[in-house]
């Protein structure tokens, strides 16, 4: 993880004439993202690390040059608030892992009506040219300026879960969310990001002088939206879940608040969210080297969790599945081994939970344990111990032993792996999103994206 910060040009400030250039290296990972693009994956291209020209413009030398470029004019000239309306470009010769490449923008021509700016594109390589020709944007009007920028690593994955999230709900109508606190950058622009992807239709509840300050800071509009001003965080806490109550709001988005104060709002049995059922977080992990979405539970609100507690915790989990489309989804119950220890409370947890399962006392789910996280995941670990069940090695959710046990799993995804997650709060009357201050956009979103399945599920008829 790298950080930058980007300034842009407006339109009335660029000039006829004007340059800009940036010129590194070509990476491994790149090569091998560009031909998983264009679908140039001819092993004599890969392998060597070389992205050749061929025939069409999904080529991968194609696809490199444009991403180089592009990086060149959304982060450059003009930068940032620039959208690329056509491009006529020509490509030739190669690009190998290791080569630098520099990539060069001229401003040519501007055209007032719809402030385009027509610009001369080249990338070179040792003085020759790979890519010539003309891109056409659409300058911004305004100053934007992206001060300590996180640029992460590129990690190529088996499965984007997050994208088919998003995916899923285009043709949903936005439920309403009450954002609680929202009174950082973050935690103001991340719920009206998802508002403008038509996810929710925020109520921003907290300080009104607060809020304001930050969206003034930040340029952002709020008066298509609704503030309800509250004292302080707790009272924001209190009137949110007052609100979700009251049936005003489908769903909960933590804002700048501690989660000890959104969650000892939403736990009183009397004033608060909780059902009859037991409150627990799910993690849905996108692994980068997993097939599948891989859903953690509990590794945030139940510390640790007895049988009881746990037999509630896997049917949120499970129930979660179905509404993410996973009619049947396995459930690994993890612990340090895979065979029953009575010394070792999370092996007969497991064995329990099973036996509950086979009587009908947790349904809609597949469940083995305990089972080692290698067992889990690993289809051929599982085979090397001689393990025969349906579950291991597939498993979508893997029930903890206890909170400590699910944080380590998850942040190990997370910083070992690259895993992105979302997470959500079940067991209560609406939703409810945790979010981070870690958390990146993408996070944010997914994580609105399943509150958003969640709250449009509780909508219709419960399963039979």
């Amino acid at each position: 993880m790298t950080t930058a910060s980007y300034r842009n040009l407006t339109f009335d400030e660029i000039e006829i004439g004007a340059t800009a250039t940036v010129s590194r290296p070509v990476t491994h990972t790149e090569v091998e993202a560009l031909a998983l693009v264009s679908g140039d994956v001819d092993p004599y291209h890969v392998e060597p690390g070389a992205l050749e020209h061929s025939e069409g413009p999904a080529s991968a030398q194609a696809v490199g040059a444009e991403a180089i470029l592009s990086g060149l004019l959304n982060r450059r000239m003009p930068g940032p608030g620039t959208r690329i309306v056509s491009q006529n470009l020509e490509f030739r010769g190669k690009i190998r892992t290791g080569d630098t490449v520099t990539a060069t923008v001229t401003v040519r021509e501007k055209q007032p009506i719809g402030h385009k700016v027509t610009l001369e594109c080249r990338v070179t390589q040792s003085g020759i040219d790979l890519v010539k020709g003309t891109v056409v944007v659409e300058a911004p009007t305004r100053r934007i300026a992206y001060d300590e920028v996180a640029t992460p690593e590129l990690i190529l994955r088996h499965n984007d879960a997050f994208a088919k999230l998003l995916k899923r709900c285009e043709s949903l109508e936005p439920v309403t969310c009450a954002v609680v606190h929202p009174c950082d950058r973050d935690s103001l622009l991340g719920p009206l990001e998802a508002a403008k992807r038509h996810l929710i239709v925020p109520v921003l509840v907290g300080p009104d002088a607060k809020i304001r300050a930050v969206a003034e800071k930040e340029g952002v509009d709020l008066s298509p939206w609704r503030i309800v001003s509250t004292e302080h965080s707790h009272a924001a806490a209190e009137a949110a879940v007052a609100m979700a109550r009251a049936g005003e709001v489908e769903s909960l988005m933590k804002g700048s608040l501690h989660t000890d104060e959104l969650m000892a709002a939403i736990v009183p049995s009397a004033t608060g969210l909780r059902t009859a059922r037991r409150v627990s977080h799910v993690f849905i992990m996108d692994v980068p080297a997993y097939p599948r979405p891989l859903m953690v539970t509990d590794a945030a609100i139940n510390i640790f969790p007895d049988l009881e507690a746990k037999a509630d915790i896997v049917q949120n989990a499970i129930e979660l599945a179905h509404v993410l489309g996973i009619e049947k989804p396995k459930v690994a119950i993890l612990a340090a081994v895979e065979t029953v220890n009575p010394k070792m409370q999370a092996t007969l947890d497991a064995a329990a939970l099973c036996k509950m399962a086979d009587r009908g006392q947790i349904t809609g789910g597949l469940l083995d344990g305990p089972l080692a996280f290698d067992n889990a995941i690993s289809t051929e670990a599982a085979r090397t111990k001689n393990i025969v069940s349906p579950v291991a090695g597939q498993a979508d959710i893997l029930l903890v032993p206890d909170l400590e046990a699910g944080n380590m799993v998850a942040k190990q995804l997370q910083y070992l792996a690259g895993a992105d997650s979302a997470g959500i709060v079940l067991g209560t009357r609406v939703p409810v999103v945790l979010t981070s201050r870690a958390d990146s956009v993408r996070t944010r979103l997914a994580s609105t994206a399943v509150m958003a399945l969640v709250a449009h599920a509780k909508r219709m008829p419960a399963r039979p």
